[in-house]
């Protein structure tokens, strides 16, 4: 159950703990990129090892911690197994994450315009 954002009161502990073991899992860059891909869709490890530029060993371990924490489904496609994020919250807080970083980055990089008044009419 979501909390309305207007309400200020403290969460539990235990939803609190709950919460920063996630924000763990996602503080490695590798998990992150990760869940950023499943967040644009399911995919299975040999396909996110080639988009995450990871050895397949290394993303499938990624995948494990991911999955044994909850934030991460698989299911099995004939020899496949094909992983996905099943929780909309998790998708939408990588993405807004995610996204808002890279607006800032582009931004930074991004060449000061500035506006020249001109003489002619």
């Amino acid at each position: 159950m979501a909390a309305d954002a207007g309400e200020f009161g403290d969460p539990p502990a235990e939803v609190l703990a709950e919460a920063a073991a996630a924000f763990g899992l996602l503080a490695s860059s590798a998990r992150l990129h990760i869940m950023w891909a499943l967040a644009q869709g399911e995919s299975d490890v040999s396909h996110l090892a080639d988009r995450v530029g990871g050895a397949l060993p290394a993303v499938s371990q990624h995948l494990t911690k991911l999955k044994l924490a909850g934030l991460v489904r698989s299911r099995r496609e004939g020899r496949r197994q094909v992983y996905f994020v099943d929780d909309p919250d998790i998708v939408t807080v990588v993405r807004l994450m995610v996204g808002q970083l890279a607006v800032r980055a582009e931004e930074a990089s991004a060449p000061v315009r500035r506006l020249r008044g001109t003489t002619g009419a």
